[in-house]
């Protein structure tokens, strides 16, 4: 089997086009993350007000973080499966090339798949990001004086 430098140039242009997708699926891990660590911070503030006193509020609040926390870790699980399976289609491109093997219904598929990840990941951010929301505006209502 002889590889011509022309074969690798088009396996790696075709490559170009997930390797972006997998540049967006990190960035969108690095976010989430983020917003793990930051309900972690604030969980964590409510836990130790808590051991000093007991306040229904807090314990709403922690409810509410505990549900946000569930929804970003099914989120970062969906985009970790979606990098999974786009650097499996890249190295199929190159494995289906390189060997002349046809795996191009599996690379469509393994696409598909990531793109499916990928949507479940941003609607459980969204399920989150309204939560927090209501959340936020929910204790604005509570804080605010009575006049």
């Amino acid at each position: 089997m002889n590889i011509q430098i022309g074969d690798i140039g088009h396996i790696i242009q075709l490559a170009i086009a997930p390797v972006f997708l997998l540049t967006g699926v990190c960035t969108n891990l690095m976010v989430l993350t983020n917003r793990l660590a930051r309900i972690i911070d604030r969980s964590r503030v409510l836990e130790e007000r808590l051991d000093v006193g007991y306040s229904d509020i807090y314990l709403n609040e922690l409810d509410t973080l505990y549900r946000r926390s569930h929804l970003i870790n099914f989120s970062i699980t969906l985009s970790t499966a979606c990098g999974l399976l786009i650097c499996l289609l890249i190295s199929m491109l190159f494995l289906g090339d390189i060997t002349n093997i046809a795996l191009d219904k599996y690379i469509a598929g393994m696409f598909v798949a990531a793109l499916v990840c990928l949507i479940g990941s941003f609607v459980y951010l969204l399920r989150e990001i309204f939560i927090a929301s209501s959340a936020m505006r929910s204790h604005r209502h509570v804080r605010q004086p009575v006049k």
